[in-house]
């Protein structure tokens, strides 16, 4: 089988693996007896040996409580377990009363999302491992393994100082690749057994399920790989009417492929601790032994321990494995992006001098692609055969960094230039114009020693299927990789991605500027509305005594004045009033666009209903209002002054501006579910009354607030303008005249709370005024 065939016929066995529940077997190892417990701890389901360790039947335990076992201090225990997160676990020492007398447990439980599982492990300790006790076996190896810096030292300690923990013959340190292969990079072993280090294994060996499940849980323990493991009674849940989910279990039991895959090594006892970095699996620590072997609860949650410390220094030790590397890229990525930054001539400042372009990335050969103009440094593909990578790259590669170390893979007329281009990394600067960087590495002829023919474990069935069986054979094989250059590393990659924000940055150097004069624009809009908040407040005072002599005019002097001059004087008395009015709403304006809100928690029906009654008091003719709310108004965090204000101004525009005689406004709100966005011509329907939301529970998300009336309309030309300073539709004789300002106050205050305003109106039939507020 050839290295494609075997690639795809690996992958199809893969995935007809995994479709294997190897979380629910229905069974467990036999050292332990596991209960499943109702969310109110009645035992649901069994393991099949109780009466070797309780000294019950599964059939006398089934539907009792909990308590029939336990004393009501340790039922408390379990039922802790029912406030934590699914997966997260207690353990505590248990004495049983059984026919035998008292036996002594170590008592691990979980919880599922409707079920508790309890598992039983006898012990012969009543008492458990103290701090110090669990520091002097732990803190040793822990110091010795944070006393080095190298990477490979470090793991090669991880594994010496498991193995005195646990006593076993082999323990290794076993690394995850990018294909999900791994190898072993750290190896303590009995002296009379074959060395693994070094060897690569396929990712078959551990199937996606097997490593998902190691990801969850950081611990695996198999004492005995001949043990027949123990059914569940019955076997599925009587409350999901599923097989049991024992993806938590310690005594989950093991899947025949890992026990036969083990027994071909000579093992039959297991331990796997796993290593996680980055929130992913990095690697295992695996411990196997010649014989079955039983290791304490307690000793394997030291392990586990162990295996986080080690996966928390995993970071710390490849970064400084890397450190001296990084140094090197981040001191020469600094001096290429300055000289990016300062030149004039974008292609002559990447690729002169050609070096750094290609150091940054420890890259043989690159090309600059600007649309259709296409530089080529050092050792390349020809012009023609780049123009057509960047095609099929228009086409396949989506993202704005891309690599790969086998480019004849995923690409086959890469064969043609594999000696110049086996590796790819590219880079795309522009997702709107054609700007990549790409980077070249030549094929690197590669020797992997495999521990036996990765191909074995590729089965053809009968009916011509594919599927993982065990391999037998763990000798040295030994083979020989092509199409494939040196990797990227993570630096590298980091290194293309500050390459492309800095050029991105010269870019934007352009919408710097813009934002520099958008900044002083803003900086003069402050400027000018402290003008006009000093103008209008200013203006007050001479106005004030033009109002006052005209009025002194009028009342001690119209004797001597005619006609004519007492009508002139009532105009200037006239038009003081309206120039204060328009003042007045000039400053209330201007005071907005200095204000700080000062958000709480408010109720709008006690707001509103402090509105409606000052409405009210203000009209004579308050019998006629007809104010409909049709349910409650929420709580919500906004300036209860300000918003007072809005529904004021609103309310009284819609009866001033109505020539009905039965006049009425509705106020209400738009679900959410309607949301703002395709719904601003629609009405509101109202809903029957809900209850009324407290003040601690005010609403999160921006609601669309509506306020309609049957008005006399507004026309469709109209509905952008209505809202601007002094814009009034009609005479100052008509609707009880006004300032115009109203409108344009009530969007600076929406605005300010980051909202929106508009309306929807229909001359001669009513207007709806629609606002957030957020």
């Amino acid at each position: 089988m050839s290295q494609p065939e075997y690639t795809t016929a690996q992958a199809t066995a893969l995935t007809n693996h995994d479709r294997k529940p190897i979380h629910i077997p229905g069974s467990i190892q036999p050292h332990g007896v596991l209960l499943a417990l109702s969310t109110q701890l009645e035992i649901l389901q069994v393991s099949n040996n109780t009466q070797a360790y309780l000294g019950k039947e599964p059939e006398n335990l089934l539907g009792k409580p909990l308590s029939d076992l336990f004393e009501a201090r340790q039922v408390e225990i379990v039922k802790e377990c029912l406030g934590k997160k699914i997966g997260s676990s207690n353990a505590f020492k248990a004495l049983i009363n059984t026919l035998n007398g008292g036996k002594y447990f170590d008592a691990i439980v979980h919880r599922l999302e409707e079920t508790v599982i309890l598992e039983l492990e006898p012990t012969n300790s009543e008492s458990e491992l103290s701090f110090l006790g669990f520091y002097s076996l732990a803190g040793e190896a822990i110091a010795k393994m944070q006393s080095t810096s190298n990477l490979v030292e470090f793991l090669h300690l991880v594994a010496e100082e498991v193995q005195k923990i646990i006593g076993f013959d082999r323990v290794m340190v076993y690394q995850f690749d990018e294909s999900e292969a791994g190898s072993v990079v750290a190896e303590v072993k009995r002296e009379d057994l074959s060395p693994y280090l070094g060897l690569h294994y396929p990712a078959t060996d551990i199937p996606a399920q097997a490593r998902e499940l190691y990801t969850r849980c950081f611990l695996r323990f198999l004492p005995d790989l001949t043990a027949e493991p123990i059914k569940l009674v019955p076997t599925e849940n009587p409350t999901t009417h599923q097989p049991l989910d024992l993806s938590y279990s310690v005594l989950r039991s093991f899947d025949w492929c890992c026990a036969e895959y083990h027994q071909n090594m000579g093992v039959k006892a297991l331990l796997v601790i796993s290593l996680i970095q980055e929130q992913k699996l990095w690697g295992l620590i695996s411990c196997h032994h010649q014989t079955p072997k039983y290791i304490s609860y307690e000793v394997r949650k030291m392990c586990e321990f162990l295996g986080q410390i080690v996966s928390s220094e995993l970071t710390h030790k490849i970064s400084h494995s890397e450190w001296d590397y990084k140094v090197k890229l981040k001191s020469l990525q600094s001096e290429f992006l300055e000289s990016i930054s300062q030149a004039d001539n974008f292609i002559d400042a990447l690729i002169k001098p050609e070096i750094r372009l290609l150091d940054l990335v420890s890259a043989s050969g690159a090309a600059v692609c600007l649309d259709n103009e296409v530089t080529l440094v050092e050792a390349t593909p020809n012009i023609d055969e780049v123009r057509t990578l960047i095609e099929w790259a228009d086409t396949q590669v989506s993202d704005n960094l891309f690599s790969t170390d086998s480019l004849p893979k995923l690409y086959p007329e890469a064969l043609r230039f594999k000696d110049t281009a086996s590796g790819l990394l590219l880079l795309r600067i522009s997702k709107v114009r054609r700007y990549y960087i790409l980077w070249f590495r030549p094929e690197v002829l590669q020797t992997v020693h495999w521990a036996g023919n990765p191909q074995e474990s590729i089965q053809t069935q009968a009916d011509g299927s594919l599927s993982l069986s065990p391999r037998k054979s763990f000798e040295q094989w030994q083979e020989t990789v092509r199409l494939t250059s040196l990797p990227w590393k993570a630096c590298e990659l980091d290194s293309a991605i500050a390459l492309r924000n800095a050029i991105v940055g010269i870019v934007l150097s352009k919408a710097d500027e813009l934002a520099k004069i958008n900044l002083e624009l803003e900086r003069s809009n402050q400027e000018l509305a402290s003008f006009a908040y000093a103008a209008s407040h200013d203006l007050k005072e001479p106005l004030r005594g033009i109002y006052n002599f005209s009025t002194v005019l009028l009342e001690d002097y119209s004797q001597v004045l005619d006609d004519d001059g007492i009508e002139c004087l009532q105009t200037v008395v006239s038009l003081s009033v309206r120039m204060e009015t328009l003042i007045n709403a000039l400053l209330r304006l201007s005071q907005l666009g200095q204000a700080q809100l000062r958000l709480q928690a408010t109720d709008l029906n006690e707001l509103l209903n402090q509105v409606i009654e000052v409405f009210r008091a203000s009209r004579q003719d308050s019998g006629l209002v007809d104010i409909r709310i049709p349910r409650p108004l929420p709580t919500i965090l906004c300036d209860r002054v300000l918003v007072n204000e809005v529904f004021s101004n609103l309310l009284g525009n819609a009866f001033k501006y109505n020539d009905k005689p039965e006049q009425w406004v509705e106020i209400g709100y738009l679900d959410e579910e309607a949301g703002e966005q395709g719904n601003k011509g629609e009405e509101f329907s109202p809903l029957p009354p809900a209850p009324r939301p407290s003040a601690s529970s005010y609403a999160q998300s921006p609601i669309t607030f509506c306020i309609r009336d049957n008005g006399i309309g507004i026309p469709q030309h109209h509905l952008e303008t209505i809202f601007r300073l002094f814009k009034r539709l009609h005479s100052q004789e008509k609707y009880g005249g006004g300032a115009g300002a109203g409108l344009a106050i009530v969007k600076k205050i929406v605005e300010l709370h980051n909202g929106k305003i508009w309306v929807k109106s229909t001359v001669g039939v009513g207007s709806i005024f629609y606002f957030t507020l957020e």
